[in-house]
């Protein structure tokens, strides 16, 4: 992605380390999250971000803080909640009323006002960032009407916004949905955005890596229940969390060609109810030994997985026509016990 012009938004000092590392230019980097430390903020102004994002008052004045005392300023745009209903999963809306995100649009002009009395803040755009996993343009095409009238009220009040930060959100396909292509997403923005002279960023991330990546698992057993059947497998609810976390749908193919269907739920080692990556849902009717893929696994699969029951990650492999190449070594038992120690006082 940095050969080609991308840049990142990050939420973490982490996320900060492994986009420099991986050679992103930070001037390409937004800096979004409502938890920001002292450490990632100065972290960040250090490495020359292009803006943080900021989500509250406090935030605002901490950031004000700590560039005064490096001598520094630092740029910024403000996140506004719009509160525009984007109609996906509740725990992936982040533009309403009710979410933790942004500033509301009401108070967002005195918070602007506020920033441009600050001696060490810049200020340079405005954020929004509605939810995830949009299967329509017209929740977008409202934010930008909003926003558009908000950065004509900053003008008026002498405050210059030269970048609008939208977010992302388009969503993809994982069952029978029918979002729009990124094509049609850009020509409803272009159509709301019609008079605007500020440059756009976007965070279309599930866009492009979603699809992109699957879970492959092996069948350990095949187990006949009461009520259901169980397919378990070997990859739990700590390798794909979406469908125990969200009840999210990641389809099921079997990795060698395979008609035969079986109705079961497909279910991980983990000791959660919870733990399953389909429930009753007609599956290939996979042997001990085979292999199953999990599709849709490349947005939010292994970023969000975890060391639950002391399960080590598995490894990603990165294929591109017929080559391949390993890009993350399998974790150990080793790697799960890293930087632990028993106290003398307990031995």
């Amino acid at each position: 992605m940095p050969a080609l012009g991308g840049g990142a938004d990050i939420v973490s000092g982490g996320e900060l380390f492994r986009c420099l590392n991986a050679g992103m230019d930070p001037g390409r980097i937004v800096f979004s999250g409502v938890g920001k430390t002292e450490k990632e903020i100065s972290a960040a102004l250090e490495s020359g971000i292009m803006m943080f994002n900021v989500e509250s008052e406090m935030e605002l004045r901490q950031i004000n803080q700590v560039a005064a005392g490096m001598g520094r300023k630092a740029p910024v745009a403000i996140r506004v909640n719009p509160d525009i209903d984007p109609k996906t999963h509740p725990y992936i809306s982040t533009g309403l009323k009710v979410n933790k995100f942004g500033i509301d649009v009401n108070r967002a002009v005195s918070l602007y006002r506020e920033a441009a009395s600050m001696k060490s803040i810049e200020i340079r755009g405005i954020d929004c960032h509605i939810g995830s996993q949009l299967t329509d343009v017209s929740p977008f095409e409202e934010t930008v009407l909003k926003l558009k009238e908000l950065i004509q009220v900053l003008d008026d009040a002498g405050i210059s916004i030269r970048w609008v930060d939208l977010g992302g959100g388009l969503g993809i396909t994982y069952k029978d949905e029918t979002p729009p292509s990124p094509e049609a997403y850009a020509q409803a923005i272009k159509k709301a955005a019609a008079g605007m002279s500020q440059s756009f960023i976007f965070e279309p991330g599930r866009v492009i890596a979603g699809n992109a990546g699957i879970l492959v698992t092996r069948v350990l057993y095949i187990k006949q229940g009461a009520e259901k059947n169980f397919i378990v497998v070997d990859a739990g609810m700590n390798d794909m969390i979406r469908p125990s976390l969200y009840g999210a749908y990641q389809d099921i193919q079997a990795v060698r060609e395979e008609d035969e269907k079986a109705t079961a739920d497909v279910v991980g080692p983990i000791c959660e109810s919870s733990d399953f990556l389909a429930k009753g849902r007609k599956v290939p009717a996979a042997k001990p030994g085979e292999l199953l893929s999990v599709m849709s696994a490349g947005a939010y699969g292994f970023t969000m997985s975890s060391n639950y029951n002391s399960r080590p990650r598995p490894t990603e492999v990165l294929v591109n026509g017929g080559h391949y190449a390993v890009i993350r070594k399998r974790e150990t038992y080793e790697d799960l016990i890293r930087g632990e120690t028993i106290p003398s006082w307990l031995k």
